[in-house]
């Protein structure tokens, strides 16, 4: 009994690990305010956006597999069907229009890991207003009763502003969330 709660046990942990279509059990509210944890807020277009799979954890998942001895089972077939991890990331640049935030160069680039809902396959053109933050700085706090939260995969590039469980800080230019965002830094624009 206890081997078998156990086996449970781990294939749940597997399965919470797997990147579902959200990695949290309840979505919080955005808080526009949040943009205070911005090292850098610009305006700008996306450029040479990629997803990057996580290539080590696919091995351990393929080797563990492979180690399986009853591949007969739901357990096997979901984690031998599964696509996306939450170690996988998006990577890109901003080519930079406007500042309201921070010293960026022209160009920025940016990582993001967006455990929460995962990553769009690619972006639409136009510009966005990008709240971005420092690998290493303060996030935004949790607002939900639950999250994943990993490590930025690149320190030496700037991570997209986003408070666990909650949409991220990429909003078309035009929208109402970037007017919004403008108003709550107070104003025009530094270039």
């Amino acid at each position: 009994m206890r081997t078998c709660l156990g086996a449970m046990g781990m294939g749940l942990a597997i399965i919470l690990a797997a990147k579902p279509a959200s990695a949290c059990f309840i979505a919080a509210e955005l808080q526009l305010d949040d943009i205070k944890y911005a090292n850098v807020v610009a305006i700008g277009k996306i450029v040479d956006y990629e997803i990057v799979l996580d290539q080590a954890v696919r091995k351990e998942r393929k080797e563990m597999l492979e180690r399986s001895t009853d591949k007969s089972t739901e357990y096997w077939r979901l984690m031998s069907e599964q696509k996306e991890f939450l170690s996988d990331y998006a990577r890109f640049k901003v080519l930079v229009d406007e500042v309201l935030v921070g010293q960026p160069p022209d160009v920025i680039s940016v990582t993001w890991r967006n455990s929460t809902f995962g990553e769009p396959e690619k972006m639409k053109d136009g510009r966005y207003l990008i709240g971005l933050r420092e690998p290493r700085s303060k996030s935004p706090p949790l607002r939900g009763p639950s999250a994943t939260i990993l490590p930025s995969p690149d320190l030496k590039s700037l991570t997209v502003l986003q408070a666990p469980c909650t949409p991220a800080f990429i909003f078309e230019a035009t929208g109402a969330e970037a007017k919004t965002i403008r108003e709550i830094l107070g104003g025009p624009a530094k270039r």
